[in-house]
């Protein structure tokens, strides 16, 4: 591998605030950022990276090999689960199997975002319809995943059992409230009654489907999409200043908290054993190399490619987990979270991305 690749990545700045924010944590710096601000950032880059899709897509138009790509993304989201979910069943329950499946199976916008940026910073270009498949990504792994759990669930008495994690289900609960700050929705249901696995009783698919397509993330990258197509060159210049004059400052800021929140996170993986940190580096770079088989298979272009093989390798560490919780409550959220977000998200914007590029020129040129 062309190690200038990823040091060219790793002078990126927003990559650089991103181990700043690492360090302030393993410092024990005061380095803190008030709860409004990332949120509102994430806000902002959804719109941001929403409108420019639907600007190139208004711009490309939409043929065959766009709905092909759009196809094969959502393919990708519905089988990344199944097949990850009966590697982890060697290891964990039913319940943790297919709440970490889920969450390999979704995406990462950060992530997305991040190899966007570098491809810009390589000149190498890459197509508006990408965003759509990115929004297209989410949902899926989260259906699936529900469904991999009423299929294999046997008894709803059973509870999550891993080696080195809680085993009953008090202690469970405890671990629960120790991750209660981390979420924006409540989880005290689950707290106050022991007995958590009572609410597989008011499974509600409508509320899972809501969850799933009409999340916040989902709902405003595509309805931004949408908006960027109708506007058109006229809307795009009228949004260029606040869409791309400062997307990248916005993203340095957001990538400084992602930092923050991962060093804090890192603790948990303590939790996980061998098994799991493994799988959350190795399953991103097989989901990576199967996307950049399907990208050679379907002729995309190299900028595509890389965007594909990113959406197919990184993990969701909001959306899914917000669902996760909702509906597969005896899933430890402390691994998933931790997996995705401490492990899998910088292994994949300080190496993945560069090493992804580095095979796709190899196959592709």
């Amino acid at each position: 591998m062309d190690g200038s690749l990823i040091l060219f990545n790793l002078l990126n700045p927003p990559v650089l605030f991103f181990f700043l924010g690492m360090i302030a944590v393993f410092t024990k710096s005061d380095l803190e950022i008030p709860t409004p601000l990332p949120k509102l950032f994430s806000l902002y880059l959804l719109i941001a990276i929403g409108f420019k899709g639907g600007h190139e897509l208004a711009e490309s138009g939409i043929n065959l090999k766009i709905g092909i790509t759009l196809l094969a993304a959502i393919v990708m989201a519905a089988l990344v689960p199944i097949y990850t979910f009966f590697i982890l069943r060697t290891k964990l329950d039913q319940y943790n199997a297919a709440a970490i499946a889920a969450t390999y199976g979704s995406i990462s916008a950060v992530t997305f975002i991040t190899a966007s940026s570098f491809l810009e910073k390589l000149h190498i270009t890459y197509g508006g319809h990408m965003v759509a498949a990115l929004a297209l990504m989410e949902s899926p792994a989260i259906i699936v995943g529900i469904v991999l759990v009423k299929i294999f669930a046997q008894t709803q008495g059973e509870l999550s059992t891993i080696a080195g994690l809680p085993s009953n289900k008090y202690k469970y609960a405890s671990s629960v409230v120790e991750l209660e700050k981390s979420f924006t929705r409540s989880s005290k249901e689950y707290i106050v009654n022991p007995s958590v696995t009572t609410k597989k009783e008011d499974f509600n698919w409508g509320q899972v489907l809501q969850e799933a397509f009409l999340n916040a993330s989902v709902f405003l990258l595509v309805g931004s999409l949408i908006i960027g197509i109708l506007t058109g060159e006229e809307g795009w210049h009228k949004l260029e200043p606040f869409t791309q004059g400062i997307f990248y400052g916005a993203l340095t800021f957001f990538l400084l908290d992602m930092g923050l929140v991962a060093a804090k996170r890192i603790r948990d993986l303590k939790k996980t054993g061998s098994f799991l940190i493994g799988f959350s580096v190795i399953i991103p770079v097989v989901n990576a190399l199967i996307g950049i088989a399907i990208a050679k298979v379907l002729n995309f272009e190299e900028g595509n490619a890389l965007l594909f093989a990113v959406l197919c390798a990184s993990a969701s560490y909001i959306a899914v987990p917000a669902a996760m919780r909702m509906t597969v409550p005896e899933a430890n959220p402390s691994l998933y979270v931790s997996m995705a977000l401490a492990l899998t998200f910088p292994f994949n914007i300080i190496v993945g991305i560069p090493l992804y590029l580095e095979i796709i020129k190899h196959l592709f040129i």
